[in-house]
């Protein structure tokens, strides 16, 4: 019994060592496989989502919008600030663009909150009748309650306020309930007024940005100069490292040379 023992411990012992030999001879193949100095693989990486950097505009399309030219100005100055935004990189922030237009009786979703690179195009806006513009406050209020719509790891959002008039509503209770919610108290609010009957304490009561006070509009050009400035001042704090840290609105003189105004 004692052969047969040792017999069998003499098996075992080989076998253990047969199956360590064929490990080490797999992995020493796996080894020479793989080229000199090759890349770590890392499993399960995925790059960061990026958060989203709200833009809502507020456009008046009142029928006083279709004299001089100026909805059409409108029309031409965001096909361009949502193309330049769709043509961003989105590696940290993803700029989404949202369109209430106040004309007619009531605020109207003319473009809901989206990824600007989403956006193959806009309709033109339409001037006509009246200046809605306390629905507008309130619809811009609960875009941004809208925690589905703008979530909570949004970027600071920017609010932008266009107006020719002064509003044929109830006002004044909108933009305090806008400028008093939670989130409404966090954004960035610019404001543009066109023409010499615009409603500048109004427009002045909106804006929050000491730096920026309300842009003056006198003709079609300065329509597009505006929104080329809030372009600039959303990319900037787009591609920065701070995305939710305000940039200056800076509005000079200088046009794309490819842009022809005399068409509008």
């Amino acid at each position: 019994m004692a052969l047969a023992k040792f017999r069998e411990d003499i098996v075992s012992r080989f076998h253990q060592a047969t199956v360590i030999r064929a490990k080490e001879h797999d992995a020493l193949l796996s080894t020479e496989a793989e080229p000199k100095g090759a890349p770590t693989k890392l499993k399960g990486f995925a790059a960061p989502e990026p958060r989203p950097l709200p833009v809502i505009v507020l456009a008046d399309t009142s029928g006083s919008m279709s004299v001089n030219s100026k909805i059409d100005a409108l029309n031409e100055a965001l096909k361009t600030m949502i193309l330049s935004f769709g043509r961003e990189s989105r590696l940290r922030a993803e700029i989404q663009v949202g369109l209430i237009t106040f004309g007619g009786d009531a605020a109207q979703a003319h473009v809901p909150l989206v990824g600007a690179h989403r956006i193959d195009g806009v309709q033109a806006l339409v001037a006509q009748g009246r200046t809605p513009m306390g629905s507008a406050f309130t619809m811009a209020r609960q875009w941004l309650e809208d925690k589905d719509l703008v979530p909570s790891r949004a970027y600071r959002p920017v609010l932008v306020l266009v107006s020719d008039g002064e509003p044929t509503d109830d006002w004044q209770a909108p933009l305090e309930a806008l400028k008093a919610s939670e989130r409404g108290q966090k954004v960035t609010r610019f404001a543009m007024a066109i023409g010499a009957d615009a409603d500048r304490a109004m427009l002045h009561q909106f804006t929050n940005d000491l730096e920026a006070p309300v842009f003056e509009a006198d003709g079609a050009r300065d329509i597009v100069k505006f929104f080329r400035a809030v372009t600039m001042s959303v990319v900037a704090r787009s591609t920065s490292g701070s995305p939710n840290t305000a940039q200056p609105l800076s509005v000079g003189d200088d046009l794309e040379d490819d842009l022809d105004l005399d068409a509008l």
